[in-house]
């Protein structure tokens, strides 16, 4: 089995900078760049667009997390540090606006950007990992994210369609050593595969996804037998 070197769209395409974008993994002046063309050119927003559409099922594998009890009191704390405790207490409740739905949206504004600095999780959550999978030669394409949390896969189907009584099956490739099976894939614009807890290190450090063509139910022989029709390095986000 052979992997090309360059696998995955053009480097800096619209298409792959489009992707970035919504991944969140460009950097800071990118990002700007790329918002500031969202703004004034509609081929390249709708490529953005496109993407959000693509990727947005892979979020409903993680659930919303509700801000702690102790956040308003953090918040009052640091908005109004050296103010009587008690008028402040009489102020904040007496305000009519707050029953307004105006203020609802500022109080969860305030949340959002405070959460971070004021409730620091007790220790940093590993960082999960991105690759597009793809191949020179072959339309299958895939952008697969690593939670290394729950030790699952999450693969968002961009193109390509297998044949009729064939399967798609993920491999993880770790420099030399032979490919290792993560599961065949489930049909359909998204899938998650959970990863078997001894290949969860070896994924997480950086290794290469790869996508092989295989019988229906996967390689009869534990390793591709089919020919790889995408590919890409995990990188962190």
């Amino acid at each position: 089995m052979s992997i090309a070197d360059e696998s995955g769209p053009e480097p800096g395409s619209d298409d792959m900078v489009a992707a970035e974008y919504v991944l969140g993994v460009l950097p800071a002046d990118e990002r700007r760049a790329a918002a500031r063309r969202i703004d004034a050119e509609p081929d390249f927003a709708r490529l953005v667009d496109e993407w959000e559409v693509r990727l947005s099922p892979m979020a409903g594998a993680y659930p919303e997390v509700e801000a702690p009890t102790s956040v308003k009191a953090a918040l009052d704390r640091r908005l109004f540090a050296g103010e009587n405790p008690t008028a402040m207490s009489s102020w904040w409740s007496s305000l009519a606006f707050w029953r307004g739905l105006a203020v609802a949206s500022l109080a969860a504004l305030a949340l959002y950007i405070a959460v971070p600095y004021l409730s620091p999780p007790a220790q940093t959550p590993p960082r999960r990992l991105v690759a597009s999978l793809a191949a020179e030669g072959s339309d299958v394409r895939y952008l697969a994210l690593y939670d290394p949390e729950r030790g699952a896969v999450g693969l968002s189907h961009v193109s390509g369609e297998r044949a009729s009584g064939r399967d798609f099956e993920l491999w993880m490739i770790e420099g030399n050593n032979p490919p290792v099976s993560m599961g065949v894939i489930p049909a359909g614009p998204t899938a998650h595969i959970e990863i078997a807890p001894e290949a969860r290190e070896k994924l997480g450090s950086g290794a290469v996804l790869a996508v092989s063509l295989e019988p229906a139910g996967g390689s009869p022989t534990g390793q591709p037998t089919g020919p790889v029709v995408a590919a890409g390095d995990l990188k962190n986000i």
